[in-house]
């Protein structure tokens, strides 16, 4: 591995950027092998009765990868700013408000 990319993988943000658009990248197969394993509404032989499968299967796979990619790194970028110990309510106190309401 050159040392360029060695360099790149020890940035904190660009390693957790990487693993979870792996991690939507697998999701992304997951679901497309799924989809032509369980043939929801004839799709696998809609697939595959093209005369270029690869190219349906390849714009599915790309879709579903950037969507999930995009997700998955999106989720990782927002939970930075939590941690755990911030589970207890959050805010001021609760004050009853009296609210007049008009009969008709």
């Amino acid at each position: 591995m050159p040392p360029r990319q060695r360099r790149l993988l020890q940035v904190p943000l660009f390693r957790l950027l990487a693993i979870n658009l792996a991690l939507g990248l697998v999701m992304a197969v997951v679901l497309v092998g799924g989809l032509l394993a369980l043939d929801p509404w004839g799709l696998r032989h809609l697939i595959f009765a093209d005369h270029s499968p690869g190219v349906a299967i390849g714009l599915l796979l790309g879709s579903f990868f950037v969507t999930f990619g995009s997700t998955a790194m999106g989720t990782a970028i927002m939970a930075l700013g939590g941690s755990d110990e911030d589970d207890g309510p959050q805010g001021g106190t609760r004050v009853p408000a009296r609210v007049k309401v008009r009969r008709r």
